[in-house]
């Protein structure tokens, strides 16, 4: 890794060594905003992508990680979630929440914690590629440590 990161990245690194997970965070030449152009890099099925979406839940941010193979129901999300209406949010509402830009949200190094729920269909792959707080950057993990290091709840997304 370069010597001086962006700070998003920094900061997910340091939650990543807080958490003990051992995996490197991968930095690419070219941003990868979809899970497609990630798997495309990394060699994997875009399955493996933890797509990181951040959802406008009454007004409070609510992040899903979902298989990049998935759409999200947002109507299941409302009833798991227990709330009135979930819907996708806008730039701006995604920066508050997470002080990352879209096609970079991280599953964690958020300035205050942001209720996640984790797609079930994860779990099908050893290893998970999740962003890294920045759109050139990813990091390996799996299902079962996502929902430790966020605090998830795993769900069905679809």
């Amino acid at each position: 890794m370069p010597e001086k990161l962006h700070p998003n990245i920094e900061k997910v690194a340091a939650v990543l060594r807080e958490h003990d997970v051992p995996g490197e965070i991968v930095i690419f030449a070219e941003a990868t905003p979809t899970a497609a152009t990630a798997a495309a890099q990394l060699g994997c099925e875009v399955g493996a992508i933890a797509n990181s979406l951040i959802f406008d839940a009454d007004g409070e941010p609510l992040l899903v990680l979902t298989s990049g193979a998935h759409r999200v129901d947002t109507d299941l999300i409302a009833r798991t979630a227990g709330v009135a209406k979930v819907r996708r949010a806008d730039p701006a509402f995604v920066r508050a929440a997470t002080g990352q830009v879209i096609g970079g949200v991280a599953p964690i190094g958020h300035p205050a914690p942001v209720r996640t729920l984790v797609d079930t269909w994860l779990g099908k792959h050893e290893v998970v590629w999740a962003a890294a707080g920045h759109p050139h950057t990813v990091f390996p993990t799996s299902f079962e440590e996502l929902v430790r290091i966020t605090g998830g709840v795993p769900v069905e997304v679809e």
